[in-house]
């Protein structure tokens, strides 16, 4: 029978299974805290922008239905994490559910993988982000073409990645009552810039914008006349109108390029050992699911209008003209603009003069600044939490007296420097490391194996907990959506895997695939020394993943 650590009479023996009785953390966040993390998370102008970019790939498919669609279906990765929260609301999340259901050894693989060192890797990603949506287009707003050269170069990278880096874990150090007032301040300003961009795209004619980029791309980019027409003509996706009912296989072929964007609702699970309500499965109902419908509604809105604005034809053959530009794929000719093509700079052309461009830019920017923690957030609860069950040195559980687990903190910032100086000057590296989506998807695919078996793996868990009373026809709802999760992870990562076009396949990018195996080479050999040397010392493992740890 499972307990949790920390009841009354157990002090003694819970104290030489973990680090200590207690976690240190702190409950700082409100269930409001954590919708906008989540929100943040499946970032609609950060990922989002940038992912529904490569939907010109997959031109038979239909943009704004797969985000529907796969936003719909993903509603039953809400129901399992929000199940899994309820059942055991603890810091690690994903690694503490899946040690305590599947086992210590895959639970410790699997999320050490998929949290810690795979989120070193994503700090590139959310430096180029940070490029092309910020650093580079406000550079080009004010004449500063030097400056929008340097970050549009590997140095550029290198060195955003290193301010991404810094800026996530100033705010992480600051805990977790400072991160939820920062990340306030930028859902609200964020949210105005967003609303400002609707407006404008509102009140304004195709053919004002017509005439807005053909004369500023001249001044901003340096283009030649006629920018808007040469791109159509030069660049065409051949995709289809916005809501046009799109070919099935075409569809479906987009949503594996979709779970860039919108995966991450669950982003939040491995903190709410800190959020207070957590065992209210409502609660986190509310929270996951509401900022994914909430993403989802905004996601279709904005590209309705675009349609009417920039028009749907020209938003996917600028599109396209960045990604086949010969910097880049090489397969269309001459393209008049080669930056990115970001949404919020084009809307900014409708208006005259620098100063509300660069208002307009600013204000969405803070859509990044808002979202930078996540890159090592969540993750430094897992390495704690790994460090807490004793699997990493006891050091690494030490935490501030704000409740931050700074050692954890410190082996997500550290490492991501070099990786992120391989991305940005190694090209083999960098194609070593584009299946870093697919990584963090077979962590959740653990979850979801341990959240289906849940009910008869620990009953004594599940039907103490407050999801025991739902069921789908006298099965476990908690089994129901796990099973319907994993279907859809199973599919993305077969695409993934067997699908040239998204560039990671076996075939395109078999080097990675060896570079990914080491990394769960590593992370099984650190479990197995632990466990070596903790037996040794008289700890059982196995008994410490029969514990639920008190927060």
């Amino acid at each position: 029978m499972a307990t949790v650590a920390g009841e009354a009479g157990k002090y003694g023996q819970e104290q030489g299974l973990f680090a200590r009785t207690a976690t240190g953390l702190v409950r700082g966040w409100a269930v409001r805290d954590a919708f906008i993390y989540s929100f943040f998370s499946i970032n609609l102008i950060t990922l989002g922008l940038f992912i529904f970019s490569y939907a010109v790939f997959i031109p038979d498919g239909s943009l704004l239905w797969a985000v529907v669609l796969s936003g719909a279906y993903l509603l039953f990765q809400v129901i399992v994490y929000a199940s899994l929260i309820a059942v055991m609301p603890r810091a690690g999340g994903d690694y503490v559910w899946i040690s305590r259901v599947l086992g210590g050894g895959i639970g410790f693989v699997l999320a050490v993988c998929g949290w810690w060192f795979i989120l070193w890797h994503w700090v590139p990603i959310y430096a180029n982000i940070l490029n092309v949506e910020i650093f580079v287009p406000l550079g080009l707003i004010v004449g500063a073409d030097g400056w929008a050269t340097f970050f549009s170069e590997p140095k550029g990278l290198f060195t955003a990645s290193i301010i991404t880096a810094i800026l996530a874990s100033i705010v992480i150090s600051l805990g977790m009552r400072t991160y939820a007032t920062i990340q306030k301040f930028c859902f609200y300003g964020g949210m105005v810039g967003l609303l400002f961009m609707f407006v404008l795209l509102l009140i304004n004619s195709k053919a004002d914008f017509i005439a807005a980029f053909n004369s500023q791309s001249q001044e901003v980019f340096g283009a030649s006349a006629g920018a808007y027409e040469k791109t159509n003509e030069v660049a065409a996706a051949g995709t289809g109108g916005v809501v046009d009912i799109p070919a099935v296989k075409g569809l479906f072929l987009l949503i594996p390029f979709m779970l860039f964007f919108n995966l991450w609702s669950n982003w939040g699970a491995t903190l709410y050992g800190e959020v207070r309500g957590a065992s209210d499965y409502r609660n986190n109902i509310r929270a996951m699911g509401g900022a994914l419908v909430a993403t989802t509604v905004l996601a279709v809105i904005m590209f309705l209008l675009f349609a009417k604005t920039f028009g749907w034809d020209f938003y996917n053959n600028a599109n396209n003209a960045y990604w086949g530009q010969p910097a880049l794929y090489n397969y269309v000719e001459d393209p008049p603009v080669t930056y990115f093509p970001y949404p919020g700079l084009l809307a900014g052309f409708l208006m005259d003069g620098a100063l509300w461009q660069f208002l307009l830019v600013g204000l969405l920017s803070l859509w990044f600044f808002g979202w930078v923690g996540t890159v090592f957030l969540s993750s430094t609860r897992v390495v704690f939490a790994t460090a807490f069950d004793r699997i990493l040195p006891e050091g690494v559980a030490k935490v501030s007296r704000s409740g931050v687990p700074w050692v954890a903190l410190l082996l997500m910032l550290l490492p991501s420097i070099p990786i992120a100086y391989l991305y940005a000057y190694n090209a083999e590296f960098f194609n070593w490391t584009l299946a870093a989506t697919e990584v963090i998807a077979i962590t959740f695919a653990g979850s979801a194996i341990a959240a289906a078996i849940l009910p008869w793996r620990r009953p004594d868990v599940y039907n103490a907990s407050p999801i025991a009373r739902y069921n789908v026809l006298g099965i476990p709802l908690i089994t129901v959506a796990a099973v319907a999760f994993l279907l859809i992870l199973g599919f993305a990562i077969y695409e993934w895997v067997t699908n040239a076009v998204y560039g990671i396949d076996w075939n395109t990018a078999r080097n990675g695939f060896f570079y990914m195996g080491a990394l769960y080479g590593t992370a099984l050999a650190i479990y197995i020394v632990s466990r070596v040397l903790r037996k040794r010392q008289g700890i059982d493992m196995t008994m410490v993943h029969r514990e639920i740890p008190a927060e």
